[in-house]
């Protein structure tokens, strides 16, 4: 790193308004943006197998449902495991370094997905070992929410990182909505095969690639590096110390958890409950949760994020006992009412409990250095904003493996009883377990504990 690098910014103080409106915020919103498309394509390439998986068997892939259940289930555990190392690599390599970096590698699950779904004798193992590299889709959620927390000044992380996550979740129902309908278009199939039961499965590959090289061009010539958010492994990793990290990571696989494994299962369970439904609408549920998310940040910024977390479960439990009703009816226009409802509060739950994040490492360092003056104020402050970052990434690391946990619960509940109605209750029940904790620690007035800050009194 040079002082004199352009790509490298030095100078960033988006808590001085001044600062900010003087360039700061330009700066800020420019990085968001092309931050929103890198990630947008990785969550696409994530959720790719979410509808291939439903169309192998017509394309002469022998595969039991539970196996297909675990095609579309592996990327999430991958991409939950990759989240890890890039929470890390921002700090470490720059926000857009790694931009470009995570965006070149998602050629490798693209382009082998486009070669090996024609040919339908490849062994399920390697098929599942295919559907693993889709993963590194996943670990851009990471990377790219460390970075752009870094960029917005407090009383704005709620919205940026909302926008933020939205325009990268939103790529879930991308490509749910466009892949059926460019794996029917010959014009794009370069490897020149013929169609199988109408379809060209190499197009959901292929048709990611033009798009991964604009993304790789946006990062490299209009992101920066900030030298502010440079920070030694070791630092960061204190998080993992901390109570509110592990508590925060538990809630938060109830809610980005739940979006991402029930937007990877739902296409497949579609198909399995309901045969004569086309799976072209399952992209709708995505898509709510996805618009929904800013909407979840942007409330927790004016109201406070325990609190719109907390009744957000309530909102969560009963729309999952309107599912169990209605997939035990065989009621498609029930069930699905229902589901896009637990979309939607999937979709505010992640904004609010990303919003809790910050305010609450912001909380208990300034409270450690109450009454010692403004150096330490401040020193305390860009403390909060390393562990802040890191903890969203880390956050929402553990929060991914809901993209394996949800989709394999409902491959293994149907293989054993013949439907979904058994991972179900277990996922209402742990809403009921999030519900509680999220009262506990951060909405019940207690007596302050010796050097802990009233997390409920600040409102996070």
């Amino acid at each position: 790193m040079k002082e004199g690098n352009p790509t490298w910014i030095s100078d960033w103080r988006p808590e001085d308004e001044a600062f900010w409106n003087a360039g700061g915020k330009t700066i800020a919103r420019r990085n968001l943006i092309w931050s929103i498309v890198a990630e947008h394509i990785g969550f696409s390439v994530w959720l790719i197998w979410s509808i291939v998986a439903t169309k192998l068997p017509q394309a002469g892939f022998h595969y039991s449902t539970d196996e297909l259940f675990q095609l579309v289930a592996v990327p999430g555990l991958i991409g939950a495991l990759m989240r890890f190392p890039y929470t890390f690599a921002v700090t470490t390599f720059g926000g857009r370094n790694w931009t470009i970096f995570s965006a070149a590698v998602l050629f490798i699950p693209t382009l082998s997905l486009a070669y090996f779904v024609g040919q339908p004798e490849t062994p399920f193992w390697l098929m599942l070992l295919i559907a693993s590299t889709a993963g590194l889709g996943g670990g851009n959620f990471a990377s790219s929410m460390t970075n752009i927390s870094f960029f917005f000044p407090d009383r704005m992380k709620g919205w940026a990182l909302g926008l933020n996550a939205a325009g990268g979740n939103i790529g879930v129902s991308s490509v749910q909505l466009l892949t059926p309908i460019l794996m029917t278009l010959a014009v794009i199939n370069l490897f020149q095969a013929a169609p199988v039961g109408g379809v060209y499965l190499q197009n959901a590959g292929l048709m990611w690639v033009l798009p991964i090289a604009i993304a790789v061009f946006g990062a490299v010539f209009f992101m920066n590096n900030l030298t502010s958010a440079k920070s030694s492994i070791k630092n960061q990793l204190a998080i993992v110390k901390r109570k509110h990290t592990w508590i925060m990571a538990f809630i938060y696989i109830g809610t980005f958890g739940s979006f991402i494994g029930y937007s990877a299962a739902f296409p497949l369970l579609i198909k399995t409950q309901f045969p004569a439904v086309t799976i072209s609408i399952a992209f709708l549920g995505p898509l709510v949760g996805s618009l929904s998310r800013p909407f979840g940040g942007w409330l927790a910024d004016k109201v406070g994020g325990s609190i719109i977390t907390f009744w957000n479960f309530i909102a969560m439990a009963a729309a999952t006992i309107g599912v169990l009703y209605f997939v035990g009816q065989k009621d498609f226009t029930g069930f699905l009412s229902m589901f896009l409802i637990l979309f939607l509060t999937t979709g505010i739950g992640n904004g609010s409990t990303y919003r809790m994040i910050p305010s609450i490492f912001r909380e208990e360092n300034l409270f450690r250095v109450r009454g010692k003056g403004d150096a330490a104020r401040v020193l305390a402050l860009k403390t909060a904003s390393i562990e802040s970052g890191a903890a969203v990434g880390f956050i929402g690391a553990v929060g991914a493996v809901g993209g394996y946990l949800i989709p394999s619960s409902f491959g293994k509940s149907i293989a054993m009883t013949g439907g979904p109605q058994v991972a179900l209750a277990i996922f209402l029940a742990f809403y009921a377990v999030c519900l509680g904790l999220t009262w506990w620690f951060y909405l019940r007035k207690s007596p302050q504990a010796e050097g802990a800050p009233s997390l409920a009194e600040a409102r996070v």
